[in-house]
């Protein structure tokens, strides 16, 4: 491999929405460019919901060496600032093996802030109004968190899901304890250009509607290879607060509970999921320089793989044959 003159490291990022493919052609790429893949997803990262959160297999992998995945327990949180920091390790050190680094992950706050080489500072810290906050959420819903997120930053609100509670607890807590937005220091917390050369991939669908039809055929696949089980287990365990991160857990929790049929359950996971979809491509869609390649139902993956490749080739700042 080689390396341009502003010896910056060169990476590829893969990403795009649930279901839409992903893990396959980051695997490809890996085979055909000698590179090794690094997570960027928030729930993947932890090892008890293997199936729920869709995460890469052995048989998936192939071979090809995959990190920051599987690493963590339910019971322990897990910030965009930690991930920063472990995700530029390893890019630091495939680099260095002659390998090539390609961050594979849907979530785009990751994404953007390693990209971006944002530098985290704790300012605003404050352990006790944290747990207020928390156990407001406990009475009153997370929803109703949220709210009060909405009012004190709309920014933040809108790039938070309610039901991220760490995050909209962070975020309130920053307001709450500095007087100012939580998005205001985010923006502050840049700082400057990157050192990565990174060529960004999107997986995109002319047709919306074929990327919620394999979301809905996945979700079938889930549910055959255990995912009700995998639930169960997390469930009976422990009560983590991350796991209701996760779509494809809390909605299956009635029927855990015996208060709805499975049927049921697996349409809310099927509708979750499609609204996760729509929120990541609004993400994607305000990322700079993302170059978006269609994939088709009706077209061959040879001729998506072929775009790909063609991207690449056309890139300036990667400048590695495929074999």
């Amino acid at each position: 491999m080689t390396e341009n003159n502003n010896k910056k490291i060169p990476l590829i990022v893969i990403c795009g929405p649930t279901a839409s493919g992903k893990t396959r052609l980051s695997v490809e790429l890996a085979k055909d460019l000698g590179g090794e893949v690094v997570c960027a997803d928030s729930m993947q990262v932890y090892k008890d919901m293997q199936i729920i959160t869709a995460r890469v297999t052995e048989e998936e992998m192939q071979g090809i060496p995959h990190h920051l995945t599987g690493f963590l327990p339910l019971e322990q949180s897990f910030s965009v600032a930690e991930y920063c920091t472990l995700a530029r390790e390893c890019i630091r050190d495939i680099h260095e093996r002659g390998k090539l680094p390609i961050i594979c992950g849907g979530t785009g706050l990751y994404i953007s802030s390693l990209l971006g080489n944002i530098v985290f500072e704790d300012s605003g810290a404050d352990p006790e109004r944290r747990a207020a906050l928390e156990k407001y959420a406990e009475e009153h819903g997370r929803h109703a968190l949220w709210l009060r997120l909405r009012e004190l930053d709309p920014e933040a609100a809108e790039s938070i899901h309610e039901n991220n509670l760490i995050r909209v607890v962070r975020a309130i807590e920053v307001c709450e304890t500095t007087g100012g937005r939580f998005s205001e220091q985010r923006r502050k917390n840049l700082k400057g250009g990157a050192p990565y050369d990174a060529l960004v991939m999107q997986i995109g669908f002319r047709d919306r509607q074929e990327l919620y039809d394999r979301i809905n055929r996945r979700v079938g696949i889930m549910l055959e290879q255990g995912m009700v089980e995998e639930a169960r287990r997390v469930y009976e365990s422990s009560d983590p607060a991350t796991a209701y991160q996760a779509i494809g857990y809390k909605e299956l929790i009635p029927y855990l509970e015996g208060r709805a049929d499975l049927d049921e359950c697996a349409e809310r996971i099927r509708q979750g999921t499609r609204h996760y979809a729509k929120r990541q491509l609004t993400w994607f869609r305000r990322m700079d320089e993302i170059r978006t390649i269609y994939t088709s139902q009706t077209e061959e993956y040879k001729i998506f793989y072929e775009n790909v490749q063609n991207t690449i080739a056309k890139s300036k700042i990667l400048c590695y044959n495929i074999t």
